[in-house]
């Protein structure tokens, strides 16, 4: 008899091994998919800040009497149209989590609210529009920051740096918000061929501040590649800023040019971004690959 006894003892050690075993993987599995689900999310959000960017420059220059924007700005508020149903399923799997980072209900205001500005957009002034904007793009990089902080942060807390993660959800997006503002408004004060004062000040803050946040960028790790060609693209940004801007002599690059100048800094570092998210999904890769290895040796 106490050969039975020994016997299902073991096999219901095997059992629990075997299903502790199988619920891991579960675990490693169902991470790996959220992580993917959440930095696709990022995408959809960082591409229609990008394309919100875009769409305030050009709305910036055609309030100031630039007509030939006007073709590209109606393409690109067409993009941004496709763009936002990519989100819908975003806030619906948010929607069911007990603190959501986005909801449905979000998504219709904000649809609403993109669509009341695209209707008044002509009877704006170059201000408004620019405000308006921009507090649509705050509430992208609002939500951008909710995912990164709550999602992403909590599940490469032990294989990847704070660092890298904010910078990929939160300082980076930051820092092309500051040279998006700094774009609409350039391409205005190059369109009107003039600089208020209060637009003065307001370059010069927002030059100084996107410095600040490339330093804090290049410090939160290893900047290397992509980051690298962003930060020359920055610094070239900031030298036309300063020197065929804002100098006595008055302003000697067209609306056009600063454009294409002021986007390539941009574009530069929505890069480095991507650069950012594919370190991320090598740190979850390897954070799956850390947890087989350890099953193996636990087995």
């Amino acid at each position: 008899m106490d050969w039975i006894i020994y016997t299902m003892l073991a096999l219901a050690i095997l059992i629990l091994v075997a299903s502790t075993m199988l619920y891991r993987r579960r675990r490693w599995v169902d991470a790996g998919k959220s992580l993917d689900n959440t930095l696709a999310a990022c995408r959809s959000l960082l591409a229609l800040v990008g394309h919100f960017q875009q769409h305030r420059g050009m709305s910036s220059a055609l309030l100031s009497g630039d007509q030939a924007f006007r073709a590209r700005l109606d393409g690109k508020g067409r993009e941004i149209e496709g763009l936002i149903p990519s989100l819908r399923e975003v806030a619906r799997a948010e929607g069911a989590r007990a603190h959501p980072c986005l909801t449905l209900n979000d998504l219709s205001l904000f649809q609403h609210n993109w669509g009341q500005l695209r209707e008044k957009l002509a009877g704006l002034s170059v201000e408004q529009s620019i405000a308006q904007h921009s507090f649509l793009i705050d509430q992208l990089l609002q939500w951008l920051a909710a995912l990164g902080e709550s999602r992403v942060e909590l599940l490469l807390a032990d294989h990847c740096g704070r660092g890298l993660v904010r910078n990929y959800a939160s300082r980076l997006p930051a820092l092309t918000e500051c040279l998006g503002q700094a774009r609409a408004l350039g391409t205005s004060v190059a369109a009107r061929r003039g600089c208020s004062a209060v637009a003065r000040v307001r370059l010069m803050f927002l030059v100084a501040r996107a410095e600040t946040l490339l330093n804090q960028a290049s410090e939160a790790g290893q900047r290397g590649g992509r980051g690298d060609r962003a930060a020359l693209a920055v610094q070239e940004m900031a030298r036309v800023i300063r020197t065929r801007m804002l100098l006595s002599s008055g302003i000697n690059v067209a609306a056009e040019e600063y454009f294409t100048i002021a986007t390539a800094a941009v574009d530069s570092v929505f890069a480095w971004i991507g650069e950012s998210g594919e370190q991320l999904m090598q740190a979850g890769a390897g954070k799956q690959g850390v947890g087989a290895a350890t099953r193996l040796q636990r087995a």
